[in-house]
């Protein structure tokens, strides 16, 4: 199974940038998509051979998720029964036979760390969800966590220290997640710094790859020996953001 996760940071401007062209050529079996930024499914993508599921946020131009599916998910759930992060339309959990796949938005903590608290609320929550999950059958968790887990996963680590996606709490909780039985499915693959899943539209910073790795495919752990290959398809553009991408 191919499948390939993508902030698009605005679904219809992504459209208008080359986003149908990307799904058609790929043939991936889903696709999960973060910060859609739009309450309804545009008529383009009803035409790509796809079962589309969005999750939009209830505040207008803002968050949500889609997923899109190749085949009929053997059930579908729209957030994790939390209304505070159901209503900003930040996960869809697909059922397949053999696996869940959750695409989740996590909150960015925002600049003076006003959000930390509600993030590290919504990672807890997120991690009880899919454990409770992953009694059933085993979890694929895709998305933008915001959060650079280690110095290598961001250009310039000692000039972000304690900033929002790389402070130490939100470092600490994906360390600890993963210590629990998931894995970073990149990191299989790539062992050094300097790939990067974002870059902030100033001062070229994506010409330049001044960047971080916020963007993720983790499994759990009984899936490790189904992984085939992970990536971040660095050279596709159309968002700040980079897909990844994950074949098991």
């Amino acid at each position: 199974m191919r499948l390939v996760s993508w902030n698009v940071n605005g679904l219809r401007s992504a459209l208008s940038k080359g986003l149908p062209d990307f799904i058609s050529k790929g043939k991936y079996d889903v696709i999960m998509m973060q910060e859609i930024k739009t309450d309804s499914v545009p008529v383009t993508l009803h035409s790509l051979g796809y079962e589309n599921f969005a999750f939009p946020s209830k505040k207008k131009g803002y968050s949500g998720t889609m997923s899109m599916s190749k085949t009929k998910p053997l059930s579908v759930k729209y957030g994790i029964d939390d209304q505070k992060f159901d209503d900003e339309g930040r996960t869809i959990t697909l059922e397949y036979p053999e696996f869940f796949v959750i695409n989740a938005y996590f909150p960015n903590s925002q600049h003076g760390l006003t959000r930390l608290d509600f993030k590290m609320d919504f990672n807890n929550k997120l991690e009880a969800f899919s454990e409770r999950l992953r009694k059933t059958k085993p979890v694929i968790i895709c998305g933008d966590f915001n959060v650079a887990h280690t110095d290598i996963d961001i250009a310039r680590p000692k000039d972000n220290e304690n900033n929002p996606g790389f402070t130490k709490q939100e470092r600490d909780w994906m360390t600890r997640f993963l210590q629990i039985g998931y894995i970073d499915t990149y990191r299989i693959f790539v062992k050094e710094g300097g790939h990067y899943s974002w870059w902030t539209y100033r001062f070229n910073a994506r010409s330049r790859n001044i960047g971080w790795r916020i963007d993720y495919f983790v499994v759990s752990e009984e899936l490790k020996n189904r992984i085939k290959s992970a990536e971040i398809l660095e050279k596709v553009h159309g968002s700040d953001h980079a897909p990844v991408y994950l074949e098991i």
